[in-house]
């Protein structure tokens, strides 16, 4: 982890406490946020895909599969590599196995496509990657967070954080995607880490 962002992690660990006392308690009981950039774009994508619409534990399980699969390697020449058979018995369905197989073919086609992303401001990885088959907001959101770090993301079609913020904040229903974004303003700038603690303080252990 760099020095620079080691430094904004304790920044927004700073800022939250004061500004946002629901999360004072999971902060506490938590500890310093553990994110740490990824410079290996096609593989984070590749995990956020298998990630979209199941639970953690079954993305986990399926990942360590599809790793075994690509020996442990997950670029697009290997996943290329990959017979529809091969994506089923990791467990990854057909429309996931054609984006992946998609973005594969994109990565290998658009050389230097991962350093673009990497450089690239967060509206511009949402405009670079929103139109490829299978990859929306929430993908696009778990790639801003995990891999490239962005400090102020907030995931508001995350059924995870909606239900955190229902149980933390003491709503009667899950907020709605306006509600949410109305709720997280005191946690600007540094939303993903927020979002990362309410994750964590519904046992989420990644």
């Amino acid at each position: 982890m760099s020095t620079d962002f080691a430094t904004l992690l304790i920044a927004a660990e700073t800022h939250l406490k004061a500004n946002s006392p629901q999360l004072v308690p999971i902060i506490m009981k938590v500890g310093a946020c553990t994110l740490v950039p990824e410079q290996d774009i096609f593989a984070s994508l590749v995990r956020a895909v298998i990630a979209q619409l199941i639970s953690v534990k079954a993305a986990q399980s399926i990942t360590a599969k599809f790793r075994a699969k690509v020996k442990n390697k997950i670029t697009p020449t290997r996943v290329l590599q990959l017979s529809v058979e091969d994506f089923k018995t990791c467990g990854i369905s057909g429309a996931k196995q054609r984006t992946i197989t998609g973005l594969a073919g994109h990565f290998q086609t658009n050389r230097g496509y991962g350093k673009k992303l990497l450089s690239a401001d967060s509206d511009t990885v949402r405009e670079m990657l929103l139109p490829l088959f299978g990859i929306g907001p929430w993908t696009v959101d778990m790639l801003l967070i995990f891999s490239l770090c962005r400090p102020d993301v907030l995931p508001v079609g995350d059924l995870g954080l909606r239900a955190a913020v229902k149980d933390v904040y003491q709503l009667e229903e899950l907020p709605t995607a306006k509600d949410l974004i109305a709720l997280a303003a005191p946690w600007q700038p540094y939303r993903s880490i927020a979002t990362w603690y309410l994750w964590r303080s519904r046992g989420w252990s990644g």
